[in-house]
């Protein structure tokens, strides 16, 4: 028995591209709230559907718990749960049926409830919580569980009398104390499934943390309904106790760290990898960071600390892009950034945009460019996908249709005026991501692949261009000539 079951809407297999990346990690957000009520004294059990059929295994968890409460509280942590796919919709609309009929209350918590609070209040949950929930979440539940009249509480969203939505004074809660938060509640979960799907696809086992929430920086196309341009960090020691305890206790052999930026603080970096190195703490670990964060002190403190890997939000190779993105980066500091990791012995990898608005053929090839030049060890590729609450969505607002969320993390659909049609783009993709694998594997047969695959693209590119596309930064040149891929760079030593 428990007062609230906690639970999460992504399911991997529905998936299919991070079915094939196997790379499961359990719902840490989830986890926190259920750390939040425990700390108020509500029991809790949590249902993770990450890698189990959602509707069969939930009524059992329905039957065994019997909750009065079911709260879909998504791990805010992931960046799947932020991309609000609508595969992940469906799966917190079965949720509020089941439980429902069961004849719990319904709650909610997510980037894509907190953008579309009706729509999740009409698929039949009764309470919207928005924004850093948490502590909101505690209070609702001890609440209703002690039927007591809510009252008003920040971030809450339920249906009026009259089939509207009616919001709670403050649209958004905060949570100043959650670096203070109990450590999540990983007791309940199972992590063996975990551990032997890492092992199986990778021959070793990763798990998830944080070190800090949020994060600060006003890129156009970044949606950040949970947190806003709010930056919560953790004390260094903390994190290496949880460092140490997933090391020694859970048999954990990597860890990715899910921040939206690390190494934001640069004097904490330095005492994070002292931290670790007083308690033999260091295991291999990946970041997502920024290149103007990894100066000489940083990296060298990051690698002492046990850091394999950086991922860069590097998104386009064209500085007139980076500039229309408002990113606030020089090409020259990612090149510099990628450099000092190498010399460390840390993969730098680089994560890319195509199709922001503006992004011709030209700006294309400069970012193609780049990658060749500067020779990442590894790139993910997405298209830019226009969410609620940001510059970017406004500026294509007008010209979105019914579809306006992406279904899978693998959809990818281009859905305003880019410069090319969707087709194009993954042609792209696909050319581009062969080439850096190649380099790794090295072969007449990968040299032959590679230029099939970037002929497809010069055949392609004329009949995909739209030319009703946005055109917001300034042109860099007017050729619109394909460049063959033997031409566009030879690598530079970095």
């Amino acid at each position: 028995m428990a007062d609230v079951l906690l639970t999460h809407s992504y399911h991997l297999p529905y998936d299919p591209k991070q079915l094939r990346k196997m790379q499961p990690y359990p719902p840490l957000g989830t986890l926190y709230a259920a750390s939040a009520l425990r700390a108020r004294g509500i029991s809790v059990a949590v249902f993770d559907p990450m890698l189990i059929e959602p509707a069969a295994q939930l009524a059992k968890a329905l039957e065994m718990h019997r909750p009065r409460i079911v709260a879909v509280y998504e791990d805010d942590f992931n960046f799947l749960s932020k991309m609000c796919l609508t595969r992940m919709r469906e799966v917190a609309a079965q949720i509020a049926q089941s439980a429902r009929s069961a004849g719990a209350t319904t709650i909610v918590h997510g980037s894509d409830a907190t953008d579309n609070p009706g729509l999740f209040l009409a698929s039949g949950f009764q309470y919207v919580l928005s924004g850093e929930s948490e502590e909101t979440l505690a209070n609702l539940c001890g609440a209703l569980l002690r039927f007591e009249d809510i009252g008003e509480v920040d971030g809450l969203v339920r249906m009026g009398n009259h089939g509207s939505p009616v919001f709670s004074l403050r649209r958004l809660a905060s949570n100043p104390g959650w670096q203070t938060l109990p450590a999540p509640s990983r007791d309940l979960v199972d992590l063996e499934p975990y551990r032997a799907a890492w092992i199986a696809a990778h021959g070793y086992f990763s798990t998830n943390m944080v070190s800090s929430r949020g994060c600060p920086f006003r890129c156009n196309w970044c949606a950040k309904p949970i947190s806003g341009n709010k930056f919560h960090l953790r004390d260094a020691a903390d994190v290496a106790d949880e460092m140490l305890a997933l090391k020694t206790s859970a048999g954990v052999q990597h860890i990715w760290f899910g921040d939206d930026v690390f190494a934001l603080n640069a004097a904490w970096v330095q005492e994070f990898a002292a931290e670790v190195d007083a308690r033999d703490a260091s295991i291999p670990f990946k970041i997502q960071s920024r290149a103007d964060l990894l100066s000489e002190e940083t990296v060298r403190a990051l690698k002492r600390a046990g850091c394999a890997e950086v991922w860069m939000g590097v998104e386009s190779g064209s500085q007139a892009i980076l500039d229309a993105m408002d990113k606030g980066m020089k090409l020259e500091t990612v090149i510099a950034a990628r450099a000092r990791l190498k010399r460390a012995g840390i993969r730098a990898c680089y994560f890319l945009q195509f199709g922001y608005p503006g992004e011709s053929w030209e700006e294309l090839q400069q970012t193609i460019k780049f990658v060749i030049q500067t020779r990442p060890d590894d790139i993910g590729i997405s298209f830019s996908y226009p969410l609620p609450g940001t510059v970017f969505y406004e500026r294509v607002r007008s010209e979105l249709g019914l579809k306006r969320n992406w279904i899978d993390s693998d959809d990818l659909s281009v859905m305003f005026k880019a410069s090319h049609t969707t087709e194009f783009y993954r042609a792209v993709r696909e050319a581009l991501h062969a080439e850096v694998a190649s380099w790794s594997a090295p072969s007449s047969a990968n040299v032959l692949r590679n230029q099939e695959l970037w002929q497809k693209v010069d055949a392609m590119e004329p009949g995909c261009r739209n030319p009703a596309a946005h055109d917001f930064p300034r042109r860099v040149c007017d050729s619109s000539a394909f460049v063959s891929i033997q031409h566009l760079a030879p690598a530079v030593e970095v």
